[in-house]
């Protein structure tokens, strides 16, 4: 594992039951940097970030999260190594307000943010603080989502769709947290439909196809991969 890399996935294979669906991923996050996972839907992004949290059936290869191997490992342990995983469906608590939703998962690592902090990144948060989960907007809910991993002290930071169905104004929004969070030395992995989401905000992008990466690239070559993305998913 060479220095600086926060993650370091080798020769991955992960199943649901029977299905297999990861089929030899190799991979690499450094520190503080921001990776786009892309690929059509099925290609097998959000089954590479639940199996690195430990979330899928049978997981078979290596996951290095700071050194560390952890393909044995149960996922509260994974999350203890300062793991925040986002997932789609968000799970905002219906009966609890935005702040109770906010303080629910315990801290796991030194240095998570404080509620002063989330309120200044999301100030829309402060004003809700006290409303019921299921009164706040789509927005306001994957801000939610993303501010709870931050309090628990998280530095590596899975994001699953996380501009799926916003408006262009939260989605605006949400870009702006990723460049802040990346300036404060965040680890972020991404998986997004949104390209032009996506796009400039990653240093660099895997391309993911029937479970398996099939092409891997810098920002700086991004336009000399149009044509490729467009074959790939249709951009």
């Amino acid at each position: 594992m060479a220095a600086g890399e926060m993650v370091h996935i080798e020769n991955l294979n992960a199943w649901y039951g029977e299905s297999h669906v990861l089929h030899g991923v190799n991979m690499s996050v450094n520190e503080g940097e921001v990776v786009s996972l892309l690929g059509r839907n099925g290609a097998g992004r959000t089954t590479t970030m639940r199996a690195i949290m430990g979330l899928t059936g049978a997981r078979k290869g290596s996951i290095r999260i700071k050194g560390q191997e952890t393909i044995r490992m149960a996922p509260h342990k994974i999350a203890r190594l300062g793991v925040g995983y986002c997932p789609e469906e968000r799970g905002i608590f219906a009966s609890l307000s935005a702040e109770e939703n906010l303080m629910l998962p315990p801290a796991i690592a030194e240095g998570g943010m404080s509620v002063a902090e989330i309120y200044d990144m999301f100030p829309n948060l402060k004003e809700r603080a006290n409303s019921p989960g299921t009164r706040l907007s789509g927005g306001e809910q994957q801000m939610l989502a993303v501010a709870r991993i931050l309090r628990t002290g998280a530095r590596l930071l899975l994001l699953d769709e996380i501009s799926e169905g916003l408006a262009p104004v939260i989605v605006q929004k949400l870009a702006e947290t990723i460049r802040t969070l990346k300036a404060k030395g965040y680890t972020i992995v991404l998986v997004e439909q949104n390209f032009r989401f996506a796009a400039p905000l990653a240093d660099r992008f895997y391309v993911m196809e029937h479970g398996k990466i099939v092409r891997e690239f810098a920002q700086s070559e991004l336009a000399a991969n149009t044509e490729m993305l467009q074959e790939y998913l249709g951009v």
